[in-house]
């Protein structure tokens, strides 16, 4: 028979209070039917702990329901947060393994007009990729001049991007 945890409001209220005793003010969760996450940030790096029913049943845990598992995440931080404060670790030690990097941001469209698949480094990636695209796209070597012409612009707006003055091209 599986664990009856209480309902998820209680669980939420004890994340905020947990997260105040480990001095976390910054700090996000969500739970569906089937799984879990916390994140927060913690001396400038960024954390997540997340869980689902399926992860806890490969493990043996007979778990049904995503608010289930959002009250072991909460009831784990909690444990978490007496360790610290009886002095047996700092939170640093324990959670460094599970370091978080937020989703990449959309790279700006002028860009992936240039193909590239992430922002370039520079300025001369910039260039050197559109001398390479510029030259199949000119009207004069037959390609087409529209497409020629997007190329350009994108390149002037990369040029934007990097001197600062367009935050998003």
């Amino acid at each position: 028979m599986a664990k009856q945890y209480a309902e998820p409001a209680a669980y939420e209220a004890k994340l905020e209070k947990v997260m105040g005793r480990l001095g976390i003010e910054n700090y996000d969760y969500n739970w569906d039917r089937f799984s879990c996450w916390v994140e927060f940030t913690y001396k400038g790096q960024h954390y997540r702990f997340s869980h689902s029913v399926e992860n806890a049943q490969i493990h043996g845990v007979n778990i049904k329901y995503g608010s289930d598992v959002f009250a072991q995440v909460v009831l784990s931080l909690e444990d978490l947060a007496r360790m610290v404060e009886r002095g047996i670790y700092d939170l640093s030690t324990w959670v460094a393994g599970m370091k978080y990097l937020p989703p990449k941001s959309d790279i700006p469209d002028c860009f992936k007009v240039l193909q590239f698949r992430e922002i370039p480094r520079n300025m001369q990636e910039v260039e050197r990729q559109f001398k390479q695209l510029a030259k199949a796209a000119h009207p004069d070597t037959g390609g087409n001049a529209e497409q020629f012409c997007l190329l350009q612009e994108a390149r002037e707006q990369a040029l934007q991007y990097f001197d600062g003055s367009c935050s998003n091209a």
